[in-house]
């Protein structure tokens, strides 16, 4: 309980909540279940978590020390690659049919 973790795999099950390969946690419970691990990965500061999952023990590597701020630097280029994936993929949402 509340060793430090990164998570070496990126799977649907995980980035669907936010999580994704490198990110850096915590495990809450004292017990697995399953072999899986409830797995916290917080953010720096007051900040929301990012999420708080059931994370499979093959996907997880212990670690000595856990630093937030990776989390934070991983979560912005998933956002910043899904705003540029969105406007490569078409008009952007927020533009109007207007012609000019």
């Amino acid at each position: 309980m509340l060793d430090c973790v990164e998570l070496m795999a990126e799977k649907e099950k995980y980035t669907k909540h936010g999580v994704h390969k490198g990110m850096q946690g915590w495990i809450c419970l004292d017990d697995n279940s399953n072999s899986t691990w409830l797995v916290n990965f917080p953010q720096c500061g007051e900040k929301d978590d990012v999420a708080e999952i059931s994370v499979e023990e093959e996907d997880l590597k212990v670690i000595p020390v856990m630093n937030a701020a990776i989390n934070e630097e991983i979560k912005t280029q998933f956002e910043d690659s899904e705003k540029s994936a969105k406007l490569l993929s078409g008009k952007p949402d927020d533009l109007s049919d207007d012609m000019i």
